[in-house]
């Protein structure tokens, strides 16, 4: 693999040395190999199902039934979901200081199933519940079970951030600082088309961070990245895990 080998050296010796920062970008393509669908390749979830019908906020209050039938899905097969060898490989690696922070666009919690500790979640988690009129916290169980908020008898919705809702702001703030501060900027399952999550690579890059992109397709900053490959998430972080090893 000649120049590619050696492009991965130049990484893994980025990632090591002393007082780096090493942020990491997962998208939907991270969570594949744990057996959850993603969103825009072309056997995606999106080319299925119309997210403007299901995923939005318009959904949420209008056409109930469908929006509540599609996420208690996905709940039940996220809640089914484990973590892969590509979430253990960046759990333990910031075990060992090789990581900062997991920036994610992914709602499935595997992340922090597999011991990463200091993850932004961009899109919010399945994990988290509330009242849609209130805001009073609930479980997955009773949104699942259609059951009515406790405290005011509302509807209840998912923790995750739909169409047309902005991003939480202390996430997206600690992002912004983390690309801004990486030495290492890695992405991993993103198709880099959601705005504005798809700019911090950039700002990285431009911050001097080494960037390096792995997805199964093309994204819009392949052109830009110091090392880019195509191979399966799982595949690239054990041979980085490997070379940083050596």
């Amino acid at each position: 693999m000649g120049a590619d080998r050696e492009r991965l050296k130049v990484l893994a010796e980025r990632m090591s040395a002393p007082g780096a920062k090493t942020a990491v970008f997962t998208g939907a393509g991270m969570s594949t190999e744990s057996g959850l669908s993603d969103f825009r390749s072309k056997d995606g979830l999106w080319g299925k199902l119309d997210p403007m019908e299901l995923a939005t906020a318009t959904a949420m209050r209008h056409n109930y039934g469908e929006f509540h039938k599609f996420y208690s899905n996905r709940f039940v097969q996220m809640e089914q979901a484990l973590p892969n060898d590509g979430h253990r490989i960046l759990a333990d690696w910031e075990s060992r200081g090789l990581v900062s922070c997991i920036i994610t666009q992914n709602i499935d919690g595997l992340h922090a199933a597999a011991g990463s500790s200091v993850i932004y979640e961009l899109h919010g988690s399945v994990g988290r519940v509330r009242c849609m009129d209130c805001g009073n916290p609930a479980t997955r169980a009773d949104f699942i079970d259609l059951k009515p908020c406790k405290s005011c008898g509302g509807r209840l919705r998912p923790g995750v951030v739909l169409f047309e809702e902005g991003l939480p702001s202390d996430a997206l703030d600690s992002s912004w600082s983390a690309s801004e501060e990486a030495a290492v900027f890695i992405v991993l399952g993103s198709s880099l088309q959601v705005s504005p999550a798809n700019q911090m690579p950039a700002i990285a890059k431009r911050a001097g961070a080494f960037l390096a992109i792995c997805n199964r397709d093309v994204t819009p900053l392949d052109g830009m990245a110091d090392y880019r490959t195509n191979e399966g998430i799982g595949e690239f972080l054990k041979e980085l895990d490997s070379v940083i090893g050596d």
